[in-house]
């Protein structure tokens, strides 16, 4: 059960694994780390100090944190002997992946519930060759993960209920909001999703219709703005006004079909990508954009669950 869960195995500790180690360390579990890279701990310990003021204005944590209940395992073996529940991870290599979660696999309990963080695998490509892969899932964050509530976790009809139902109730008391995707698909959701948006942003950039900045602009200061708040089906639910959904698909669902029939299917052509570049390099420098967007994820996020400051 999730109540039972206090040492988590953190295997895989870039971008993604180390932000996990963060928000597991926040929320009082021990986390055992598994990385091979270089300068691991640096990474870990920066990470630690750029993200935990973010995490206590959120109220997911009080006071300094305590280096004491983050260790660095030299071995996959050691890294999860102990563990409760892994969070995989690793490179996206198919080369790397599978070895690594059958090693994972042979050191841990079968009761124990593995999730891998990838993006781009399916739940029959993390199976493979496993003892137990009733207990695998997926557990895809949205970068940062110390941050951003999301955790699309997929469990199809293969894998074993008290694993989705434990993985489920795991992330909920991380702070997360978990969804539940019964098959796999390339993507996942929101990925799918974003794909889909960028897609006409590079057809219109390349169609000259916009500028990248302004394509940007539209996003970000208007149906971004409401999806931080409701999903577009719940939004065009309100947008339909007293006949809610219906209403709104009534009077608007052939102009929409129309937009669906006139999108376009760019390809990332040197010719298209070029004009993407062109259009990024007027952008802040990289570190600037992401120290400023993460400070504005946390005064949204903080705004959404009426955290006024620190929790009490």
């Amino acid at each position: 059960m999730s109540e039972a869960i206090s040492h988590v195995a953190v295997i895989g500790a870039g971008t993604i694994g180390a932000s996990w180690a963060v928000l597991f360390l926040a929320h009082g579990c021990e986390v055992s780390v598994y990385d091979t890279a270089p300068g691991i701990r640096d990474v870990l310990d920066r990470m630690l100090t750029e993200a935990w003021p973010a995490l206590e204005r959120l109220g997911a944590a009080t006071g300094a944190p305590d280096r004491g209940r983050l260790r660095f395992a030299t071995t996959i073996a050691d890294a999860v002997a102990h563990a409760h529940f892994v969070q995989e991870s690793g490179p996206e290599d198919p080369a790397l992946k599978g070895p690594l979660l059958s090693t994972i696999d042979r050191g841990l309990p079968p009761d124990r519930v593995i999730a891998s963080s990838t993006s781009g695998f399916t739940l029959d490509m993390l199976r493979g060759g496993l003892s137990h892969p009733e207990r695998v899932l997926i557990g895809h964050p949205f970068n940062p993960p110390h941050l951003l509530p999301l955790v699309e976790v997929v469990a199809d009809g293969r894998t074993a209920p008290a694993a989705l139902e434990t993985a489920l109730a795991f992330y909920r008391r991380m702070g997360k909001s978990p969804i539940h995707l019964t098959r796999s698909v390339l993507g996942h959701v929101a990925n799918r999703l974003q794909a889909a948006i960028w897609r006409e942003a590079i057809h219109l950039i390349d169609q000259g219709v916009a500028t990248l900045a302004d394509i940007d602009d539209a996003v970000a200061l208007g149906p971004g703005l409401r999806w931080a708040i409701l999903g577009p089906s719940a939004t065009f639910h309100l947008g339909g006004g007293p006949g809610g959904l219906s209403s709104f698909i009534e009077k608007l669902g052939p102009a929409f079909e129309s937009y669906w029939a006139d999108l376009g299917t760019p390809h990332l052509t040197p010719d298209v990508r070029a004009k993407l570049e062109a259009g990024v390099a007027a952008l802040p420098e990289r570190d600037h954009l992401r120290v400023e967007r993460d400070r504005k994820l946390v005064e949204v996020l903080a705004l959404l669950h009426g955290k006024d400051g620190p929790a009490e």
